[in-house]
């Protein structure tokens, strides 16, 4: 299976959508959303707030290998 490095993510505060490209073998932690600058945090149990907020999980993730 082919990993997807583009994610949609969503802002929980405001519903803005943006698209990223994510990294491919580390978490992001941080993300500000361009709308309303709120700083999102992953979800408690998520490595990365593309796996809490993303279209698709992070590409770790995706490869079933741990990335944190």
């Amino acid at each position: 299976m082919e990993t997807i490095t583009i994610c949609e993510i969503t802002c929980p505060e405001c519903a803005h959508k943006e698209k990223e490209v994510m990294p491919a073998d580390s978490c992001q932690y941080f993300y500000k959303c361009e709308n309303c600058n709120v700083i999102l945090k992953p979800l408690t149990g998520d490595c990365c707030v593309f796996c809490s907020y993303g279209s698709v999980p992070c590409p770790p993730v995706q490869n079933d290998r741990k990335c944190c």
